[in-house]
């Protein structure tokens, strides 16, 4: 069992957990997720890490309330539990790899849309923890909806909002942002790092690759079952096919066939659909060992 030790509610429908959770943290990097179960019968949920401290062995979790499992978990309090917390599941980010002093040297931009500022947080976070400065744009449709600012203030070199109805920050979304920065102030990315809704983070990719500016983005909006046997999270990298929760989930944004994975996305949300791909795909349905049956 895994106790909640802090909640908070960030928007009406976005909650924040603070989990005792000592193996996950011991060993988890920003980039992987988890799977949490609420009991026995719960639905197995993938969440991608928002926050770990090795010291107090605490993970952090943030999620949006849209079905009856989530909204189930947004019932629980601080004290309550979680039967099943497993982790740290997924790849981490490969920058992380590269030595302090390569990375000292790029300038790196990372694009949040929404409640994928979660898992951005932990990677400008560690960046911050090593040395090295990187600015972060969040965006959302309004200000009730914009999360983790003042985290987010604290380690990045420069923090940028946006939302869509102007109530906050920069009106408009991250893609405008994106321009000013570029096209008026003149600034310069080795690298952008684009996490949000499929939607968006086409779209920052069709910008960035405008603007030759090399993009990875985090394909975990469309994880299901988190381990690769239910075929939600197939999509297409370039000329290969990829699993998100196994083979990612990080990607190379100017090679994700975001149109495929949207209809995908969609067509996976009804038993028929389920079907019809199963069926359609074959063997290459699932992860892993692209077999499982």
């Amino acid at each position: 069992m895994y106790e909640i030790i802090r909640k908070e509610q960030l928007s009406d429908a976005i909650v924040m957990m603070e989990v005792k959770a000592e193996r996950v943290a011991k060993s988890c990097l920003p980039g992987q997720f988890v799977i949490v179960k609420i009991d026995e019968r719960g639905e197995r949920i993938p969440l991608t890490i928002c926050d770990y401290s090795r010291e107090k062995g605490t993970v952090t979790i943030v999620f949006q309330t849209v079905g009856v499992s989530t909204h189930r978990m947004g019932a629980l309090e601080q004290g309550d539990f979680f039967r099943d917390f497993v982790g740290p599941l997924g790849n981490y980010c490969e920058w992380i790899d590269e030595p302090a002093e390569e990375l000292q040297k790029k300038k790196i931009l990372f694009v949040a849309g929404g409640v994928g500022t979660a898992p951005v947080y932990p990677q400008v976070k560690w960046l911050h923890s090593k040395g090295i400065a990187a600015d972060c744009i969040i965006g959302a449709r309004n200000q009730s909806l914009v999360i983790l600012e003042d985290e987010m203030r604290a380690v990045a070199e420069n923090l940028y909002v946006t939302t869509d109805d102007g109530s906050y920050g920069m009106k408009g979304n991250v893609n405008d942002c994106i321009k000013k920065l570029v096209r008026e102030e003149n600034k310069s990315y080795d690298m952008v790092v684009a996490i949000g809704p499929l939607i968006m983070m086409k779209f920052v990719s069709l910008l960035t690759k405008e603007l030759g500016i090399p993009t990875i983005v985090s394909l975990n909006p469309i994880m299901v079952d988190g381990t690769g046997m239910c075929g939600a999270c197939r999509v297409a990298v370039g000329n290969e096919i990829k699993f998100a929760c196994v083979d990612g989930p990080e990607f190379d944004g100017h090679l994700v066939d975001f149109d495929q994975a949207m209809k995908r996305q969609q067509m996976y949300k009804t038993e028929e659909g389920r079907r019809y791909l199963k069926e359609k795909e074959g063997a290459t349905h699932h992860g892993g060992c692209g077999h499982c049956e």
